[in-house]
């Protein structure tokens, strides 16, 4: 039964895929569409095209996209744009089959394609695939930002030298994040740089800051802890004496709170450090709700609860 139902859902948005696509008359006037699926993507593309098209975002705060799927509402938007930003590294994994159909009517970028394979992550849980967070490394990140840039001109030669201005002004404020990143960090000992949150998002910030970084999930959020997991993770946090752990904005609570139990019936009290953002920025219209505002939460939360 379930099985038969997933095949009408799947004909379903196909069939709302062709129609929109068929029916669509929109993507004939002037003024650009461009469809993101995350927030950090939308506010890359944001701070380099600004009013210059109209923009979209399918994932807003607090959205999980391991978990995502496809609305028909969404269906309609892709459909309409001229321009599709994905993550890609299967973070988007239920759009796949949608993103595909797409290409046919818009220009659909990966801007995980923008890094050379050898910079990504592999971690051995994840069996053969790369760890798709890219974004909490700046350094990576501002290669999507060149992505962003060339994929904006070649569509809209017209306003070439205006996107170049515009993005070159993000590396400047991006490489500026950067440095205050490592500044900030040094108020850490070494000895205390050991980062544990609900899932294994911070990898690629770990790397590139300098922090041991544990989870109770690994890349994808669609596994479930099994008691072994929060037994195990307990143990280390209670032998290393881990002042602070950390929940995140876009998953449940109940994972972390499980490990600070579990940790108080081995002897040693860890305190819930505050809630970082992994898997999707703050609320629109904060400081939080961009990709730099974002970061300066996360770092300035770790920092205080660690040092």
């Amino acid at each position: 039964m379930f099985f038969r139902v997933r095949i009408v859902l799947t004909v379903s948005l196909v069939l709302i895929l062709f129609l929109a696509v068929g029916c669509d008359s929109s993507k004939n006037n002037s003024i650009l569409k461009v469809v993101s699926t995350t927030g950090m993507i939308h506010d890359c593309v944001l701070n380099i095209a600004k009013d210059n098209v109209e923009l979209a975002v399918l994932m807003g705060p607090g959205v999980d996209p391991h978990l995502y799927k496809a609305t028909e509402n969404d269906v309609l938007t892709l459909a309409r744009a001229d321009i599709i930003f994905y993550n890609g590294l299967h973070l988007e994994a239920k759009l796949g089959d949608v993103l595909d159909k797409m290409s046919d009517s818009a220009t659909v970028v990966a801007v995980s394609d923008s890094i050379n394979k050898d910079r990504l992550r592999m971690p051995k849980e994840f069996e053969g695939f790369y760890d798709p967070h890219i974004w909490f490394d700046v350094r990576l990140w501002l290669l999507v930002v060149d992505m962003v840039e060339k994929t904006l001109i070649q569509v809209d030669k017209a306003n070439k030298a205006f996107y170049e201005q515009n993005a070159t002004e993000y590396r400047r404020k991006l490489k500026t994040l950067d440095d205050d990143i490592v500044s900030h960090i040094r108020m850490v000992p070494d000895s205390q740089r050991v980062l544990v949150t609900a899932h294994d998002a911070f990898g690629y910030f770990g790397d590139a800051y300098g922090f041991e970084v544990y989870a109770l999930q690994g890349i994808s959020t669609e596994s479930e802890a099994a008691i072994y997991d929060v037994d195990h993770l307990a143990s280390f946090i209670a032998n290393r004496k881990i002042p602070a752990i950390f929940v995140e904005s876009s998953i449940s609570k109940r994972y972390v709170l499980s490990v600070q139990e579990a940790v108080k019936s081995k002897g040693w009290q860890v305190k819930i450090g505050g809630e970082l953002f992994s898997d999707a920025l703050g609320d629109f219209n904060t400081p939080e709700g961009t990709y730099i505002g974002m970061m300066k939460h996360n770092v300035k939360t770790i920092v205080e609860q660690l040092k």
